[in-house]
């Protein structure tokens, strides 16, 4: 597989695999925990990683979430923990999920030194989440943990890569979220509100941007030698399956 081929082919498995630590309930509990709502650890535990910025910083950063949205998680969040403190937190749950749902993972270690590679070789241009994601400490070292981490990583530099795509496209983040699978549900749910622009015309450029996007991420994969890019999605694949087994509630 090409690296193109490699982005294109992991990207959804990227995509689902990288936030499903947020889904935990354990995770929304430390919202509770650190008195904050859920949708305010969400934003700030995202956009947290900038540092203390103000709301319009973090949602150009989080760009597919309504400006408005942003700032109502930002600001709330903001009252009691500063922006990093929240981060920090987040992505202790993403260790601690890690740890708890990935340890027994098939091919753990291999996926574990896949995707570092991949997540140290990603060119962080023009993506500031991501940079500021990767040069967070991680707190906790076990495989498990690890891998989590560079799901999430990588996860966030695939929507760095498409935010780019995007507006290189000459759509607006609205618009893409429109024209995606979701369509006006996904946009009410990043908080955009209608009436919405026909989605007719935006289909082919989100198309030409998923492309880009598959171009500007697969610098990640190019590190891999041949054959590890395959190597890479099979165990992404095998990562998922692993995690939709039937099992005790979390």
């Amino acid at each position: 597989m090409t690296p193109e081929q490699v982005a294109a082919a992991g990207k959804p498995l990227v995509l689902e695999l990288g936030e499903a630590f947020s889904r935990c309930p354990a995770t929304l509990r430390r919202a509770r925990l650190l008195g904050i709502s859920g949708w305010a650890f969400y934003i700030t535990g995202r956009a947290g990683a900038l540092g203390d910025v103000r709301a319009e910083t973090a949602a150009a950063a989080l760009g597919f979430i309504a400006p408005e949205a942003v700032a109502d998680g930002w600001d709330a969040a903001a009252r009691t923990l500063r922006p990093l403190e929240v981060a920090a937190a987040n992505l202790a749950e993403c260790c601690r999920w890690g740890a708890q749902h990935l340890a027994d993972a098939p091919g753990l270690p291999r996926l574990v030194g896949l995707l570092g590679r991949a997540v140290e070789a990603a060119d962080a241009s023009g993506m500031p989440l991501f940079a500021a994601w990767r040069a967070m400490p991680v707190p906790l070292d076990t495989p498990g943990a690890r891998a989590a981490v560079g799901l999430h990583l990588l996860r966030e530099h695939f929507a760095g890569a498409h935010l780019l795509a995007v507006r290189a496209g000459g759509m607006t983040p609205l618009e893409a979220v429109l024209a995606g699978p979701e369509g006006e549900t996904g946009a009410a749910a990043c908080g955009w509100p209608p009436p919405y622009p026909p989605v007719g015309p935006l289909v082919r450029r989100r198309l030409w941007a998923e492309a880009v996007t598959d171009r500007l991420a697969s610098a990640a994969f190019r590190t891999l030698a041949p054959g590890e890019g395959a190597e890479l999605v099979d165990l992404l694949t095998a990562t998922r399956l692993h995690l939709r087994r039937p099992g005790p509630p979390t």
